[in-house]
């Protein structure tokens, strides 16, 4: 690859991950207007989120007495793992030069960084809420990780490779095929997006009853700056599994070149897309209630079990014929 072309590259990689905190705060806000118009209610604008997050930004961060250094240090790393993360996930365009690097373990090594870091961050205060959120919060991903785990390594087999990008290029290549071992992947990773982002119907984002928070109850003890990039991190995850169950299972219309034209239609692409699914989560929300707590590891262990059913699938039906 010549030198131009290699900059352009990375130039595309660097414009990418700057895309994910741009526009994630945007499909929040699509949720929240579609859920709204369901309640037959007007709702905020979609682009609500950014003034929140710039009303948090401008108010004066406090810190509690009993806070540790780790305290102030939590919400950048959280937010900085969790940015990194969803820039391995490709967005408007594949094989860029970070797709070397960018696989599936670094995916889920930097979200478990993050996920570290927010409940040592939700206990350090001592508070009884945040330390019921981290303990909560750990229980959900130490059974959402498993299941997420062996959904995308299923597809992995397929490609016969790590990286989201050959992935996504085998896809590409192969066209659309209708595979159990997709299905069951599919669902797997749908389950594990509600429950990793703090989504109805194993927690409830927009709930203050301290009795059912998880996520939420780790963030009580934040304000101004440090809250917004929590905030943020929040919104820059769950943009992450949209953008993943997109571009992995309907890869159509990213860009396989660095013209303009195709990471235009790639953008365009990407943005239909989660606008469907964010569609797809605010009409879940509204006719789905929050569970109880004591049945989340159930749910998660449906999650777990679609994710071997098709990894038992591929194995059956793909590689022993």
């Amino acid at each position: 690859m010549d030198e131009p072309v290699m900059l352009s590259a990375w130039g595309m990689a660097l414009l990418q991950a700057l895309l994910y905190p741009a526009l994630a705060p945007l499909l929040i806000g699509w949720v929240r207007k579609v859920k709204a118009r369901l309640h037959n209610r007007r709702g905020a604008s979609v682009l609500q989120p950014y003034r929140d997050l710039r009303k948090l930004l401008a108010k004066e961060t406090r810190v509690a007495h009993t806070a540790s250094p780790l305290f102030r240090l939590a919400p950048y790393v959280v937010f900085v793992a969790t940015w990194l993360a969803a820039a391995t996930v490709p967005l408007v365009a594949r094989d860029l030069p970070t797709a070397q690097i960018a696989d599936i373990i670094v995916l889920v090594g930097l979200l478990g960084l993050a996920r570290f870091f927010l409940a040592l961050a939700g206990m350090d205060v001592g508070t009884a809420f945040g330390g019921m959120g981290a303990s909560r919060e750990m229980m959900v991903s130490s059974l959402a990780e498993p299941a997420m785990l062996v959904a995308v390594f299923t597809l992995a087999m397929s490609a016969h490779s790590t990286s989201l990008s050959s992935v996504i290029g085998y896809h590409l290549t192969e066209g659309f095929v209708v595979r159990p071992s997709y299905l069951f992947a599919f669902g797997a990773l749908v389950l594990v997006a509600l429950a990793e982002s703090g989504r109805i119907p194993v927690d409830n984002p927009t709930t203050h009853l301290e009795l059912t928070m998880i996520h939420e109850g780790m963030l009580l003890e934040y304000t101004g700056r440090h809250l917004a990039l929590m905030e943020l991190a929040a919104h820059l995850k769950l943009m992450l599994y949209g953008v993943l169950i997109a571009n992995v299972f309907v890869p159509w219309g990213i860009g396989q070149a660095f013209a303009p034209v195709a990471l235009v239609l790639g953008l365009g692409a990407i943005l239909l897309k989660l606008a469907v699914l964010g569609a797809a989560l605010a009409i879940g929300e509204t006719v789905v209630a929050k569970m109880r707590l004591f049945r989340a590891p159930a749910f998660l262990n449906l999650a777990l079990l679609l994710a071997l059913l098709g990894l038992l699938s591929h194995v059956i039906l793909e590689v022993g014929a």
